[in-house]
């Protein structure tokens, strides 16, 4: 993990040169330097870095704009999504929309896209163009995933394909396309950027399937956010799909009755606990282990048909499996 954590330092050191608090009017700017404060592992832009380095060491240097712009993409659509979802906490600490309400959070998101075409449009490479459109086709595929989980709160029944490819969408689409990008920046072959691009997005799926699970079972302390959340605002998850699929009629009807009603404050963790028991019996979490392992092995996959040195493939290789074993 060492070529990682020297990665991360160098993205922190640049990414602290770039803060926006000298800028005008502070309203405005004041929310960019609190949500890019609140930390996180930075996996996107440590990730368009790593594709970067695996193809040419020199390249790193020259893609740390790339990776502030995709962290800054990833940032913005938090601030949106956490509105939309009526979320309080993020990474542990009060939203934006609720620091500085929903107006200042909605502009201060959109300032902050913009800021991320900035830092693109000035990167030296003469494959700007492809860059371009690879983050234009990212961005457009994250708010697709996005209105795609909120139109499931409206339907009965969602299939796991739809539900895949929504996450696939809101979550990995960025991945895939942050690792292109570190390796067209790298000047890596078109059969290669494509191959760097699929790792990043199978383990975009895997991570997200990760992420359902911790939502229900994982530790709030070390989550950053309520435990249950996902079953509290009726997302239907893999979870909920597959133990709507798989569990006994009056399982069933119990989630059922538990999404379909106004639940009150003082029921929330009754209904949280009801359901998660039911996501265990039915073999609903086993269902979802098997499927983060698929994807975890589309991912390798895709590593053994890069033609890059062993070592480096191993590092990325290394991560994967670091990730999918946090609590966070």
């Amino acid at each position: 993990m060492h070529a990682f954590e020297k990665l991360r330092a160098d993205y922190l050191v640049y990414a602290a040169q770039q803060h926006f608090q000298s800028y005008q009017p502070r309203e405005l700017y004041e929310p960019l330097d609190y949500i890019l404060s609140l930390g996180g592992k930075q996996m996107r832009p440590i990730l368009l870095l790593s594709a970067a380095r695996l193809f040419d060491e020199n390249a790193v240097g020259i893609s740390l704009p790339a990776a502030y712009a995709v962290e800054l993409f990833h940032n913005f659509s938090l601030i949106h999504d956490d509105i939309m979802d009526n979320a309080a906490l993020r990474r542990g600490k009060a939203t934006v929309h609720e620091k500085y309400g929903n107006s200042t959070a909605i502009l201060s998101g959109d300032v902050m896209l913009v800021y991320a075409y900035q830092y693109l449009a000035a990167l030296k490479t003469e494959k700007l163009q492809q860059i371009l459109q690879i983050f234009n086709e990212t961005a457009i595929g994250v708010c697709e995933g996005q209105q795609m989980d909120m139109n499931f709160e409206k339907l009965e029944q969602v299939s796991v394909g739809s539900y895949i490819r929504m996450i696939e969408l809101k979550t990995s689409v960025l991945l895939f396309g942050a690792m292109k990008i570190g390796a067209l920046m790298a000047k890596a072959s078109e059969n290669d950027a494509e191959n760097i691009a699929e790792f990043g997005r199978n383990m975009g799926i895997a991570f997200q399937l990760q992420d359902d699970y911790l939502d229900s079972f994982g530790d709030e302390k070390t989550f950053g956010k309520r435990i249950g959340g996902d079953i509290v605002q009726n997302k239907k998850t893999y979870l909920y799909i597959k133990a709507m699929a798989l569990a006994p009629d009056a399982d069933r009807k119990k989630i059922y009755d538990w999404y379909s009603q106004d639940v009150s404050e003082a029921d929330e963790n009754k209904k949280i606990e009801e359901v998660k028991s039911i996501f265990l019996s039915s073999g609903a979490v086993d269902a979802l282990e098997r499927e983060i392992e698929n994807y975890k092995n589309k991912s390798l996959m895709a590593m053994s048909n890069i033609d890059a040195d062993a070592d480096k493939k191993q590092e990325l290789i290394d991560f994967l499996r670091f990730i999918m074993q946090r609590q966070n």
